[in-house]
């Protein structure tokens, strides 16, 4: 075992994106990750395109460094198995609502009473003190909730439009992830397990929020909500002669070497509506149109050239494509190649953080659904005979 957190077993009963995210995390950085999946196995197993059924390019990319059991926690013998699991556990994090997990009898005082140290974790969508407490979330309802696509519209779009990646899951992953490491650390001081709640609503709107308050940060109101340059129909990839270009100007230094780069000094000297921050910001949509207006003078290769000679901050307006086969990405080894015992060769990511002395282990893939059933039930003290009375009476499910 290496890493961080090498030493730390996470019982993950998480599903679909965002808990599995958190969790692959967690693995990357040297945990023992138990993946709790039902009888079926985890919905997102199922998401096509894939070499083998149950093996989908959204489970192998949200899955890795996991050990995979089958139990039905409907089944009194599985629940059993899943408390003799978590009581030589450091974490359990789930992310159904908490009142199923009240259902199957797996509530935290369930759980502490076999583990009192233990951490436990819920991600889902709605602190449990307000009204919307018994609500369903995923990643589209809430990224509506906490007014993505009507912020698109806002910006310019014709119509509102989620964004097109799993953001909100990912994002709410990323605060079980360091959740469960702040436990950790705290409980190191205490001793004592303790329940942690890690809503959706609530770790998006503090994001969203804390670009969007504006005016209404005051009271009695400054103004409208938003944030005026982020919501400028102009703030997107500027248009070029034959493509497009990523141009970032902040600060005074960035504008006055632009327009030194066409020949406008003056414009930043003498234009009020270029020759400070302030003004700028004040007419964030004219000062973004203007800058439209030049690109489209030169190519994309013309200007990527000219703003980095300038040391104007620029970028490409990659593809999908274009990322994955990146020179910077793969030349320091994120976008890396490997061979999964089952799916055979696939292209993937390295975990995306990097560590001097606690270097996390070579990752491996994604399981197949149950294959570390029988591992996992014999570190948990099962014998063989009860393992095999566990799969008869279909609590669990073996690999072949």
């Amino acid at each position: 075992m290496a890493g961080p957190l090498a030493g730390v077993t996470v019982v993950d009963m998480t599903t679909v994106v965002m808990g599995p995210y958190a969790t692959q995390i967690l693995g990357d950085l040297g945990a023992e990750v138990i993946k709790v999946e039902a009888p079926g196995g985890d919905n997102v197993r199922y998401v096509g395109p894939m070499r083998n059924r149950g093996m989908g390019h959204m489970f192998l990319h949200l899955n890795r460094n996991k050990k995979s059991i089958v139990l039905d926690l409907k089944q009194p013998a599985g629940r059993d198995a899943l408390l003799r699991i978590a009581a030589k556990a450091d974490v359990l994090i789930y992310n159904i609502r908490p009142q199923a997990m009240q259902r199957l009898r797996l509530g935290y005082a369930d759980v502490a009473a076999v583990n009192p140290r233990i951490l436990y974790v819920g991600a889902y969508g709605y602190g449990q003190q307000g009204p919307y407490a018994a609500r369903p979330a995923y990643d589209d309802l809430i990224q509506g909730m906490t007014g993505l696509p009507w912020l698109t519209q806002q910006a310019g779009s014709t119509d509102p439009r989620y964004i097109p990646a799993t953001l909100a899951d990912r994002i709410v992953g990323l605060h079980a992830a360091y959740a469960v490491t702040t436990a950790l650390y705290e409980r190191e001081r205490s001793g004592k397990g303790q329940s942690v709640e890690v809503p959706m609503f609530e770790c998006m709107s503090q994001m969203i929020l804390g670009d969007h308050f504006g005016g209404r940060s005051f009271d009695p109101p400054l103004g409208a909500s938003g944030y005026a340059r982020v919501l400028a129909p102009e703030r997107r990839p500027f248009q070029t002669r034959d493509g497009h270009v990523c141009v970032l100007m902040y600060n005074d230094k960035q504008w006055q070497g632009f327009f030194r780069l066409i020949g406008r000094e003056d414009l930043f000297r003498d234009d009020p509506r270029f020759n400070s921050h302030e003004n700028r910001s004040a007419r964030i949509a004219e000062a973004n149109a203007f800058v439209a207006g030049e690109m489209r003078k030169r190519t994309t290769a013309e200007w990527l050239q000219a703003l980095d000679a300038a040391d104007i901050p620029c970028a490409p307006m990659n593809s999908i494509d274009e990322v994955i086969d990146d020179a910077h990405l793969k030349g320091c080894g994120f976008i890396r190649e490997e061979e999964h015992p089952s799916e055979g060769r696939l292209r993937t990511t390295a975990a995306a953080t990097q560590w001097s002395r606690t270097v996390p282990a070579p990752q491996y893939g994604a399981p197949r659904l149950g294959e570390h059933g029988a591992e996992v039930l014999h570190a948990a003290g099962y014998g063989e005979e009860e393992i095999h009375a566990l799969a008869a009476a279909g609590a669990t499910v073996l690999p072949d």
